[in-house]
């Protein structure tokens, strides 16, 4: 009997120093797998108690560098840094703390402006037209200045209220230029209760409700919008913006005023520019006074709302402090209703700037000289505003070349 050992046909001999074929063997066509080293966990010191205890589970893996215990495996991506995620924490905060202030200064500026009813209901009121319209009044009043103030500002020392400056600023609701009109303080207008007057004595005798209700009377235009600003708050917001340059083209001298100065381009700071704006020097008087006026404060609410004003802390902080004291408000007004107008006063070329066409300067007596409206033109100036339509060329008036 045979057990498989042997030299029979067919079987090969024996041979134990024979090498026998592995499962791998490159004869075969197999190959070995590539050689994975074993991951050896990085050293840790020991600590006092070696080891886990018989009553703790396994042991974690162990900790990657900067980072918690992870249970990834080889071939995962490693976490995001902390670095990242905290820059966008420090982002949002800063985002938030820019909105707080903003908001901050929004409800500050909302709930410090002055106030007043200036514009009411009456009978015979006229219609809203299109458009709106603003009346901005310039008040010489020095109840809120001191003696100090009073001589800084060279106000002299008037008593009771007055108004240097009486502007209407119409702003469209087409694609026509706004219109800035200065209505001469002088102007001989009725005033309701009061007789024939001087435009000016409306607001001496009743203040900002008389003076729009005489306005509205004359024009036969709904007022929208009031905005006063006095004395004291006009010099103070000049000077927190740093002050505004304007360009001369000859010198001014005027001690009622204040001011001695001289031709070409200037930076005037509070004081000289109370006193520019007040002024009656040159040919034309006050012809030449509302010139002045409509280019100071149209160079004023520029720079005022300049990127150079709004990012500069050293300005915009004590603008922000004078505003207040500066400007009042009718009661029905809100600060989001000013950057419309200030747009419109820094405009430039794209503003219309005008006055009311005169007819006449006659003496009247127990009023003084006045000024009389073009009875034909002035209705014709009024109408374009209340339609919307552009002011007729022949009925501007032009500042002089």
């Amino acid at each position: 009997m045979s057990y498989g050992q042997g030299n029979g046909p067919g079987r090969p001999r024996y041979n134990p120093t024979r090498k026998m074929p592995q499962p791998y063997d490159e004869q075969r066509g197999h190959r070995p797998p590539p050689y994975v080293p074993e991951r050896v966990p990085p050293y840790e010191p020991p600590s006092r108690h070696q080891g886990p205890s018989r009553h703790e589970g396994p042991s974690r893996p162990p900790s990657r560098p900067g980072g918690p215990p992870s249970d990834r495996g080889a071939g995962h991506p490693p976490p995001p840094p902390r670095r990242k995620r905290r820059k966008g924490r420090i982002a949002l905060i800063v985002f938030a703390v820019i909105i707080a202030l903003i908001g901050g200064t929004w409800v500050y500026l909302e709930t410090s402006l002055n106030h007043v009813a200036a514009l009411t209901d009456y009978p015979g009121r006229p219609a809203q037209g299109a458009g709106t319209n603003w009346l901005i009044v310039g008040s010489d009043s020095r109840e809120d200045l001191s003696a100090a103030d009073e001589d800084r500002l060279a106000t002299g020392d008037a008593k009771g209220k007055r108004t240097d400056t009486i502007m209407l600023m119409h702003l469209p609701d087409n694609d026509t230029k706004p219109t800035l009109v200065s209505l001469l303080r002088d102007s001989y207008r009725d005033i309701p209760g009061k007789g024939k007057n001087k435009l000016n004595a409306a607001y001496a005798f009743g203040g900002a409700p008389l003076l729009a209700r005489t306005v509205e009377q004359s024009t036969g235009l709904r007022l929208d919008h009031y905005i006063e600003i006095g004395f004291g708050g006009f010099a103070d917001v000049v000077d927190a913006v740093g002050g505004v340059e304007m360009c001369l083209p000859a010198p001014i001298d005027d001690p009622l005023a204040g001011i001695n100065l001289p031709a070409g381009c200037q930076e005037l700071d509070g004081a000289n520019a109370l006193g520019y704006v007040r002024t009656r020097k040159g040919p034309r008087a006050d012809l030449d006074r509302v010139i002045r006026q409509r280019q100071f404060i149209a160079a004023l609410t520029d720079k005022a709302t300049s990127f150079g004003t709004l990012v500069n802390p050293f300005r915009l902080f004590p603008l922000l402090g004078s505003a207040p004291d500066a400007v009042t408000l009718d009661d029905g007004d809100h600060l989001h209703n000013l950057p419309g107008l200030a747009f419109a006063m820094g405009a430039g070329d794209g503003l219309v700037t005008t006055t009311v066409p005169i007819g006449a300067t006659p003496t009247v007596k127990g009023v003084g000289s006045v000024v009389l409206w073009d009875d034909k033109k002035a209705p014709r100036l009024f109408d374009a505003l209340r339609t919307d339509t552009a002011v007729p060329a022949d009925v501007i008036v032009a500042p002089p070349k």
